[in-house]
């Protein structure tokens, strides 16, 4: 929990979500298991999002039980002084219905012994599908445990349902609070690419023999220092050729005079995320392939942040970068008008997949791949088939989501690539990509994460 901690905004989302749950409905949702690291070490454990959503609870071993009257139990670890000197204090059964705002709290040790009384007489129970391993196997023991006590008037749940459709939907439109965590977050992250980016050409001027891990270091310092948790996801840190694989991890390769650094890392703070991409000269200054490419997707990214506006589809941005990228490819050679055509061609035939082979962005929130559907919801009945130039199979697929305030998708457009015998060699292992984060607004978007620049001649004054 937070030092500010609020439970009435939990408790909001609870009552939120009980509405839909039916008034005989009920949902259980646990949070995520600890997991071991290796001998007698786990690794830094990290709640569900789900439950800590619901209930701003970031201790482990602990299951939040909703029913359709709004009526909330916790079910969370006892006090225990002897596991409290080592794993640290816990809040208790006695204290969460005050700090959380939950009506009851018991042991979690009770929780099997519990959750049958709580079933039984609903006509539905709701949990999140696919999500945490054998949930399945234990509802379906806690419903045989209801239907033993039939004989005696018990009713057995009939329905069972998928409890991430209706938190999707609400965790895809952030609040005033959730926006403020991200706003904040991103912001450190912005300080953190920016001291990246100074450190390699401050480094490389001092002869030092630089890694990729070095540029790893300096972001980890400023996410840390900025008061976030951990990253948000494991950082890309990619040097030459390595920005060309997509989801390189940062490592032990050379970060040298004259090549490009890619770096793909974002912090997450009171358990909502960032996510910034910037791709900059390792030595502060661009050669002229390099800012050629650069300048190239920086105009794709801003035909897509032009394009991420309220009333657009969610697949307008990507669309919009494609178009600039397709007609740059061809001005640049690194495809030929003579074989592939012109601009329409290219984007028909999905000739610019070779070097531009991901969408332009996704969902972002408590996690860096948010949940939210990407089909309007309107619209799901609706199919659509084309065959895929490149396969040949026939693709089925739905609208895309109508963009609305309060959502958050990144804009990350990115070009890669690789040594061919059809490629112009001064473009080879050149990987770049740009990305920020947006938050959907009644006028058009907010850009959270322009903290850090992307404009080349900004981004070299920065390193010198």
């Amino acid at each position: 929990m937070t030092e500010a901690f609020d439970p009435s905004i939990y408790a909001a989302r609870r009552a939120r979500l009980a509405a839909q749950l039916g008034a005989d409905g009920i949902a259980i949702v646990p949070t995520a298991p600890e997991r071991p690291r290796n001998r007698d070490s786990d690794f830094l454990f990290r709640h569900d999002s789900y439950f800590y959503y619901l209930t701003g609870f970031t201790e482990p071993n602990a299951w939040l039980v909703l029913a359709g009257d709004g009526r909330s139990t916790l079910f969370c670890q006892p006090k225990d002084v002897e596991r409290e000197i080592w794993d640290g204090l816990r809040l208790g059964p006695d204290a969460a219905p005050e700090t959380l705002g939950v009506d009851e709290a018991v042991s979690v040790a009770e929780l099997d012994s519990r959750l049958p009384r709580l079933l039984e007489n609903r006509d539905t129970v709701w949990y999140p599908f696919a999500t945490h391993a054998g949930l399945e196997t234990r509802v379906d023991g806690w419903l045989s445990k209801v239907r033993a006590r039939v004989r005696m008037g018990a009713l057995v749940p009939e329905q069972q349902r998928d409890l991430c459709g209706p938190l999707d939907e609400m965790r895809l439109f952030k609040d005033a609070y959730e926006i403020d965590v991200m706003r904040r977050a991103c912001r450190i992250s912005a300080e953190a690419h920016i001291r990246a980016m100074q450190a390699s050409a401050r480094l490389l001027r001092q002869g030092v023999d630089l890694r990729e891990y070095h540029l790893d270091a300096e972001l980890l310092h400023a996410f840390r220092m900025g008061g976030s948790q951990y990253p948000a996801y494991s950082s890309i840190v990619a040097a030459g050729g390595n920005a060309c694989v997509l989801h390189y991890r940062a490592d032990a390769a050379p970060v040298r005079d004259g090549e490009l650094v890619l770096i793909d890392a974002g912090c997450e703070l009171d358990g909502y995320a960032s996510d910034i991409t910037r791709t900059f000269p390792a030595n502060g200054r661009f050669s002229g392939p390099q800012r050629a490419l650069y300048d190239l997707v920086l105009q794709s990214q801003y035909a897509a942040v032009d394009a991420t506006k309220p009333g657009a589809r969610f697949n307008d941005p990507h669309e919009a970068t494609v178009k600039v990228l397709a007609q740059g490819l061809l001005d640049l050679g690194l495809l030929d008008a003579g074989k592939v055509g012109g601009v329409d061609d290219v984007i028909e035939k999905r000739a610019y997949f070779r070097y531009y082979m991901h969408r332009t962005g996704h969902w972002l929130g408590m996690d860096v791949h948010d949940c939210g559907s990407y089909v309007e919801p309107s619209e799901a009945h609706t199919l659509i088939e084309r065959r895929d130039p490149l396969s040949g199979e026939i693709v089925k697929s739905r609208p895309s989501r109508i963009l609305q305030p309060g959502m958050v998708t990144t804009i990350e457009p990115g070009l890669y690539v690789r040594p061919g015998e059809d490629v112009p060699e001064a473009f080879w292992n050149i990987g770049i990509r740009i990305e920020d984060d947006a938050l959907l607004t009644a006028s058009g978007n907010e850009l959270l994460t322009r903290g850090v620049p992307v404009d080349g001649d900004e981004i070299e004054s920065l390193m010198k």
